[in-house]
């Protein structure tokens, strides 16, 4: 059950030295109410804003971004957080979007496990 999406210029990595996900948890903090997610097996030229009206699908995005890494086709790592506005667009996110497709590749969505790293 892909989707489709929008295709952005190549080049629109977006690395913030201080992502919001690390600052801003859900209510019960800890893996009990993240509103962040972590999508994993993206093409290495899907672009932040692909992503991000991929993931509008489940609810209101607040922050997307791909991960970078250097050295790599592209600049990116194949992977991507995004911020929702609430715990239950991201719970709708992970149960929603695992499975589905951006430029051909089945994407998967889980909750992020990084944002405690502080």
């Amino acid at each position: 059950a892909g989707a489709s999406v929008r295709r952005g210029s190549l080049g629109s990595l977006r690395h913030d030295d201080d992502p919001p996900w690390r600052a801003e948890r859900g209510s019960g903090g800890g893996s009990g109410g993240s509103r962040s997610v972590f999508v994993g097996n993206l093409a290495y030229s899907v672009t932040w804003p692909e992503l991000k009206d991929h993931m509008r699908q489940a609810g209101d995005v607040v922050h997307c971004n791909i991960i970078a890494e250097p050295g790599t086709t592209l600049g990116s790592k194949g992977c991507g957080l995004v911020l929702y506005a609430s715990f239950k667009d991201a719970r709708r996110a992970i149960r929603e979007l695992s499975e589905t497709t951006i430029r051909g590749r089945p994407i998967f969505v889980r909750e992020n496990r990084e944002e405690d790293d502080d």
